[in-house]
């Protein structure tokens, strides 16, 4: 557990909201590698555009994040990592559940079925004939009178 100064959520949820995803997938990136040219390389970006990532959320924070000389995290660097990791999943699962929902096309079913079908038949009434059923048979034996019993 790190110890130091607290703030409230209501403070953290603000400095959260006006961070820049990319900003601080660059922060973690520099973490984990322990390079600024590995972090690029991994990202696809130049290791100037990393190093200019890396101050531009320094600045906005207030704080140095990242030592340069070995390459890690400062203790504000380290708490920051423990809500970036997460925020990050959060935020790529957020993207992916939206493309799924963007890629859904709506679908068309086709129904064929016989006029027999759609008709509406009474108790005792074989469907569409208006007869009764005949593989329904009665107590005595007959079908006369029996409801439908369903496999006609």
């Amino acid at each position: 557990m790190i110890c130091g100064p607290r703030i409230s959520n209501a403070d953290a949820q603000a400095i959260l909201l006006r961070m820049d995803p990319h900003l601080l997938r660059t922060f973690v990136a520099v973490v984990e590698h322990r390079s600024f040219s590995a972090a690029a390389q991994d990202l696809g970006y130049t290791q100037s555009a990393v190093s200019q990532h890396i101050a531009t959320l320094e600045a906005d924070l207030g704080t140095r994040l990242v030592g340069r000389r070995p390459v890690a995290a400062t203790e504000a660097g380290r708490r920051l990592l423990e809500h970036a990791r997460p925020l990050l999943l959060r935020l790529d699962a957020a993207r992916a559940d939206l493309a799924r929902l963007r890629d859904v096309r709506p679908a068309r079913l086709a129904v064929d079925c016989g006029p027999a079908a759609l008709t509406p038949h009474g108790p005792g009434r074989w469907p569409g004939s208006g007869r009764p059923c005949p593989a329904s048979p009665s107590p005595s034996g007959s079908a006369a009178g029996r409801p439908c019993c369903g496999r006609c």
